[in-house]
């Protein structure tokens, strides 16, 4: 068995990369199991396992943790920039009041369980580090351990103790908000992340109905049918002027196919194609003749194409006024189909403004579609190609806020690579989704940039610290490991409850957003946005994850004083 451990041990030091992978394997296979209705997730699974991985020793270079993650959270920022500057300024104070909350709680715990149980400075500040997982404390605790006057050799016991306090507290410091956040929270609130974030998307988009995965509606819209002509002295005309949602495209005599101007004569028998709104098909078809089966030579292929709108002189005009603005042979045979801003779908009424930069998708036939458009503005072409200029220019932008550090007294403050990444994927996806023709990312890319990044960074950490946080708890104890569940569970807890109870969040899937950032818990986040499946948990996130920040690394020399 010995000389099995040394082989593994030995591959793992020729080539760490495999036990990387091996923890996501192992990993998000352990987060599927279900016991009831709780589940790990595949996120706290990856830690898992990474950490009995490490066991057999694993050096992994941290730049490949700093890389992922700068890719998971600027594709976060990327993806839900738009929604977060909108928002910016109707619930913001709420969530600035949950950072808040938890930052005081945390260190409101951190004291009294250091004095209770009378734990070093060291200790302390170590135990918040871990505990809350803000690796930023351990160099702001460093600081003020320094300053406070004591011999060398004390002050470098001191500073080891922070970073045995840290490796833990860590790891369950790393769990207990997806715990929270994932499990418990939909507990409270009688609901699920995944329903919540569904309605809140639909209540964005002003009640336009946001289908789930696989979901097709009953009753479209717009559809296409056949019918056989019972009525005399008709003409394509006359059918279309029943109405001004339906075109006639095909007519059928005999086998034949006719030509089908405005000018052209139906007789009894034949058969058409009517494409169009669905209520107006139905009642013009009462009106002309029978709804007829399958007809061959009525087979007919509609194109649907999104255009990005650049005619200034639709821009803050209603929809109704802009179709005026178009001549009825312009718009024959062309459907809206729907209209979106910034990523977001906007009821169509006639009243609906539209602005420069929005999408409109339309539907008809080929040729029709390319003579509006033309009119209207750039075709986005469908592309699985992502704009990797666009994005690489982010992802830099984002590392370089990050090495900024500004002063506050003594103690530094910075956003670190992880908070630059965040802000400038925020940046250009609001850039992107306001000239949607450059920065293409399919939603498959920045998906898997997500769920791998975000993965692959907690499985570096795992590998990293593993081996030292169960040496140093065989060592310890284990008092210093519950004392660290203890940092972790009672802030989340008190906030969770404040948020409920006193902020009145209703929306499981914002609320778990929110409370995910107050921690800056990315790996609790990441599951969070796994069971929404889309953007909705990420504006309030983005917001408590930026003051969290701050106020978390604030943390460190506050333990020093008080503890």
């Amino acid at each position: 068995m010995h000389s099995v451990i040394l082989a593994v041990s030995d591959l793992f030091q020729a080539c760490p990369e495999i036990a990387l992978f091996l923890a996501l394997l192992a990993g998000c296979w352990i987060g599927r199991f279900r016991f009831g209705s709780f589940q790990l997730g595949g996120v706290a699974g990856t830690l898992l396992a990474a950490v009995l991985i490490s066991q057999v020793g694993v050096h992994i270079d941290s730049g490949i943790k700093t890389v992922l993650f700068a890719l998971f959270i600027y594709a976060v920022g990327y993806q839900s920039g738009p929604q977060f500057f909108r928002s910016l300024g109707r619930q913001t104070m709420r969530e600035i009041l949950m950072a808040g909350v938890l930052a005081v709680t945390g260190l409101v715990t951190v004291v009294v369980i250091a004095r209770i149980f009378h734990l070093d400075k060291g200790l302390a500040a170590g135990l918040a580090a871990g505990g809350l997982t803000q690796s930023a404390i351990i160099g702001t605790a460093g600081s003020s351990l320094e300053k406070l006057g004591l011999p060398l050799a004390q002050v470098q016991q001191l500073q080891g103790n922070v970073a045995v306090g840290y490796a833990v507290t860590y790891i369950f410091g790393s769990i207990g908000p997806i715990i929270m956040c994932v499990n418990v929270l939909p507990w409270l609130m009688k609901r699920s992340i995944r329903d919540d974030a569904l309605r809140a998307e639909s209540q964005q988009a002003a009640g336009v109905h946001i289908a789930g995965e696989g979901e097709v509606e009953s009753f479209p819209d717009l559809i296409g049918r056949a019918y056989q002509i019972t009525k005399s002295d008709l003409t394509v005309a006359a059918i279309e002027a029943l109405s001004p949602g339906i075109t006639l495209e095909k007519i059928v005599r005999n086998g034949k196919m006719l030509a089908t101007g405005s000018d052209a004569s139906l007789q009894p028998g034949d058969n058409v194609l009517l494409v169009g709104r669905r209520a107006d098909i139905i009642a013009a078809g009462a009106q002309i003749g029978q709804e007829a089966g399958e007809v061959a030579g009525l087979d007919f292929v509609l194109l649907r194409r999104d255009i990005c709108l650049s005619r200034k002189d639709f821009s803050g005009k209603t929809i109704k006024q802009c179709v005026q603005l178009l001549s009825a042979v312009t718009r024959h045979g062309v459907y809206l189909v729907s209209l979106s801003r910034a990523g977001v779908k906007l009821a169509l009424t006639p009243d609906t403004e539209v602005h420069d930069g929005d999408v409109v998708t339309l539907l008809g036939a080929s040729a029709d579609v390319q003579r509006v458009a033309s009119q209207l503005g750039q075709i986005l072409v469908p592309s699985i190609k992502t704009d990797l200029v666009f994005h690489s220019l982010g992802v830099a932008v984002g590392l370089l806020i990050g090495l900024a550090v500004v002063h506050l007294g003594s103690v530094p403050l910075t956003l670190g690579s992880g908070g630059g990444a965040l802000l400038s994927g925020l940046l250009f996806g609001w850039y992107q989704g306001r000239h949607p023709s450059s920065g293409n990312m399919p939603s498959g890319a920045s998906a898997l940039l997500v769920d791998l990044g975000l993965a692959g960074f907690v499985a570096v950490t795992g590998l990293q610290t593993g081996q030292q946080a169960v040496t140093t708890i065989m060592q310890q104890g284990i008092t210093l490991f519950l004392l660290g569940v203890i940092v972790t569970l009672i802030p989340l807890v008190l906030t969770m409850l404040f948020g409920r109870y006193v902020l009145r969040y209703n929306n499981t899937a914002i609320f778990a957003g929110a409370l995910a950032g107050s921690r800056s818990a990315n790996p609790a986040f990441g599951e969070v946005l796994s069971k929404a499946g889309n953007s909705v948990p990420t504006t309030p996130f983005a917001i408590t994850y930026a003051v969290a920040n701050v106020l978390l690394t604030l943390l460190g020399p506050l333990v020093v004083a008080f503890s």
